[in-house]
């Protein structure tokens, strides 16, 4: 015990590299992808693009992709008619189609069909066997085929009236069952999982580490990590053993192993994750199994899970009985995937459930991206305000003048200069939610600085000498706008590049340390910007339209009908018509 203490002790360790290695739990082949899924996957590519954007020098790593194995996709490819290989690869595709249109910018999209996995698994295990962790025994007790899992009884409640008993968790029918299975010996490592759990920060939010305390302070049964192959053929054989296939848990948390190329010693490189996004339904197969598997395997466990909780759809659960699984591609016709990215990171908190409701989403979309960020970019870059379609320097007269006489400049600025440190700060803990927050606090105090200015009385035709304040009140106004666009890239980084392009921004001065650079903290500089040199012309290829305001469906159609249409003209029209002409 003394010995697998100091070896558990020495993998707890923290390990600094340059690797930075994120998964998302790969999602289940026997549905198609819903928002629930497409979360988990944009919470992962948010925090890769931070930490790309934060540290260019770190070697960012995000794996995703789907599990295919077991008795739900056996189940679920008869049901639609189809050979199980078949339909893995059309739902398979469906989750790719989905992340390629919400720009989720993985490095590696895995299958657990796939051959790479299928050479991992079996080194994996026998890995397990050969270190003493895996035995053969008679096991029986009640199997989930949902969440294809065993449960206690503790984890079960009875059904009086029809004698059915159902998984506490999930609510899902549990059934009996008898049979022969390898199991694993995780009552070893109870102690060792409850020292890495309680590792600080090793599981996020905090309330799913009390969660998981909360289980290990009873003690842990050896798991079932093997079926008969008579019952669960879709599936891995056990290595040497084709009567039995690999547990579908065992099988697919091994996943995050193959994709940085394990067993080949160039996993190492990117080995432990430093984060995995999961669900909060399989904590415990990432939170108690997961570390287990490892430290039996000698391997370090990940840095940390980051757990999120679940979406319902008007205050309901989604379930396909209700006909309220909301499909991402569909809801960004509405909303458009920026949109939907947008809304999802801005309204989901990882400790508690979020509501998906359109009217929440046409409220947050419409105030926060069409209004507070859209309007004013279209109002900087009007050409009755900016003939020119420059964005100006400043002037170092008119600056000091507006942060001396204005209130509205003088809490601008205070906004930016906090602006890059308060979101750095959330973005290292996956608060989206409070990134927007700030950033948006930033725009509306721009907002009010700009009307508060009253640049329109500036413009063309008014006194002499009054150009130089209208272009240090434009430039100040987009310094606003383009602090914005740099810090929002990973939350909506297509809308982010169109924000920026406009404002003709760099690539190379689109990093995180270009938040330094603004009148905020250069205020008795001539150039609000100095690392984007003097004036420079607006992109004429972009639009200023950022973001469509979203119309209520009936309200769309009253606008189209208001719509001059052309004059229909009756037959005896045409008629009188010839006849004049003749």
């Amino acid at each position: 015990m003394l010995i697998r203490r100091i070896r558990c002790l020495k993998y707890l360790g923290t390990r600094y590299n340059s690797s930075h290695y994120v998964t998302t739990p790969i999602f289940y082949v026997n549905a198609a992808p819903h928002i629930g899924h497409l979360y988990s996957a944009v919470i992962a590519d948010a925090h890769c693009r931070y930490q790309r954007l934060r540290y260019p020098e770190l070697d960012v790593r995000l794996c995703t992709g789907t599990d295919e194995h077991g008795t739900k996709i056996q189940q679920a490819a008869s049901l639609h008619g189809v050979p199980v290989a078949k339909y893995c690869d059309d739902i398979s595709q469906r989750y790719r189609e989905v992340f390629r249109s919400a720009s989720i910018q993985q490095d590696d999209f895995i299958r657990t069909t796939e051959d790479r996995h299928k050479r991992a698994v079996a080194n994996f295990w026998r890995t397990l066997y050969t270190r003493g962790h895996i035995y053969s025994a008679a096991y029986s007790g009640w199997y989930c085929v949902s969440d294809e899992t065993f449960l206690t009884d503790s984890q079960l409640r009875l059904d009086e009236a029809t004698g059915t008993r159902y998984s506490l968790e999930s609510g899902h029918p549990v059934e009996w069952t008898e049979e022969t299975n390898y199991m694993f010996r995780l009552s070893q490592f109870q102690d060792d999982v409850r020292h890495w759990v309680k590792t600080e920060a090793r599981i996020r939010p905090a309330k799913f580490e009390k969660i998981l305390l909360d289980t290990l302070s009873e003690p842990l049964p050896d798991v079932s990590v093997s079926r008969p192959s008579n019952r669960v053929h879709w599936a891995i054989p056990v290595p040497d053993d084709d009567s039995q296939t690999v547990y579908v848990w065992l099988d697919a948390l091994v996943n995050y192993l193959s994709s940085v190329g394990y067993p080949d010693e160039k996993f190492s490189a990117h080995w432990p994750p430093a984060q995995q996004v999961i669900g909060k339904d399989i904590l415990k197969f990432h939170g108690i199994y997961w570390p287990a598997f490892l430290l039996a395997a000698g391997l370090e466990p990940p840095g940390q899970l980051y757990v999120h909780s679940h979406w319902t759809v008007d205050g309901q659960k989604m379930s396909k009985s209700k006909h309220n699984v909301v499909d991402p591609l569909q809801a960004a016709q509405q909303y458009t995937m920026e949109g939907l990215r947008y809304f999802l990171l801005r309204e989901g908190v990882a400790h508690s459930d979020g509501n998906y409701s359109h009217v929440k989403a046409q409220r947050i979309l419409n105030s926060e991206l069409a209004d507070t960020l859209g309007n004013l970019l279209s109002r900087a870059s009007a050409k009755s305000l900016n003939p020119g379609q420059i964005y100006p320097s400043t002037s170092a007269e008119h600056l000091a003048d507006l942060l001396r006489s204005l209130d509205a400049a003088k809490r601008l600025q205070d906004s930016l200069l906090h602006l890059s440190e308060r979101c750095a700060s959330h973005y290292e803990c996956n608060h989206f939610h409070l990134v927007a927050d700030t950033t948006m606090a930033a725009l509306h105090a721009a907002n009010n600085f700009f009307e508060s200015s009253k640049p329109w009385t500036l413009k063309a035709g008014a006194p002499d000498g009054k150009q130089a304040r209208l272009e240090t009140i434009i430039a100040m106004t987009m310094d606003a706008l383009r602090l914005s666009g740099i810090v929002l890239q990973p939350i909506i980084p297509q809308l982010a590049n169109r924000l920026l392009d406009k404002l003709s921004v760099p690539t190379a001065q689109r990093g995180w340390n270009y938040l330094a650079e603004s009148f905020a903290t250069s205020p008795n500089s001539s150039n609000s910007h100095p690392g984007l040199g003097e004036s420079r012309q607006l992109d004429g290829q972009t639009s200023a339209l950022l973001f469509q305001r979203i119309l209520e469906e009936t309200a769309a159609k009253e606008v189209k009908q208001q719509q001059p249409q052309p004059a229909k003209r009756s037959k005896s029209k045409k008629k009188e018509r010839r006849e004049t002409m003749s």
